[in-house]
């Protein structure tokens, strides 16, 4: 009697585990808990923004031409960004998808951008990626943040890009936007977009 219950109450729990809602990040599993930060909408110059659609318009090489989310400033732990990326449209080159911006020094701290022809690469270094950014193909994207420690870059769900990360206030951002040596057009359609910290 006294192991028939043991083990209706171990397949109970197994069960309860089974069944709970918890969040499960894609890459780097973990105690994960599921956030929801607010963002601001940035259009500047050509930049266009129709919910999770980034269009830049022109084909201006100067200036600053953008259309992206803007999410809220984290100061510590660690931080995963989740989302899928359609570029549906290219006729530039060299524009900036996702990005980590570091507060505290005023700029980009990581820069993901594509280049006509799906190279994907790093902004700051040049490191290419991946091949997996041409016109039309679904991309997911994952950064993983330990502020202070590291920033992992993750394409289709693979390491790609490992960065040194200094200590300091951080957001996220994402959509299109011109690089110092690129210009539109382009039109990007992010989806399933997600966060996580722990």
């Amino acid at each position: 009697m006294g192991i028939k219950v043991l083990a209706t109450a171990g397949l109970t729990a197994a069960c309860g585990l089974l069944l709970a809602p918890t969040a499960h990040a894609e890459v780097e599993p973990g105690s994960w808990t599921s956030v929801a930060p607010t963002f601001n909408v940035q259009e500047r110059g050509c930049g266009q923004v129709d919910n999770l659609t980034f269009r830049l318009t022109c084909s201006t090489a100067s200036g600053d031409q953008r259309a992206e989310r803007r999410y809220a400033t984290y100061t510590g732990g660690t931080r995963q960004f989740e989302g899928y990326f359609r570029i549906s449209s290219m006729g530039g080159t060299r524009i900036s998808l996702k990005q980590t911006f570091n507060e505290s020094a005023a700029g980009p701290f990581f820069m993901l951008a594509a280049e006509r022809g799906g190279r994907l690469y790093a902004v700051h270094g040049g490191a290419t990626l991946s091949g997996a950014g041409t016109v039309g193909a679904n991309v997911r994207v994952n950064t993983v943040h330990q502020v202070g420690n590291e920033h992992r870059t993750y394409i289709n769900g693979s390491l790609k890009h490992t960065y040194s990360s200094p200590r300091g206030s951080f957001y996220d951002k994402f959509g299109a936007y011109r690089t110092g040596s690129g210009n539109g057009p382009a039109t990007v359609v992010w989806s399933d977009v997600k966060f996580w910290r722990k």
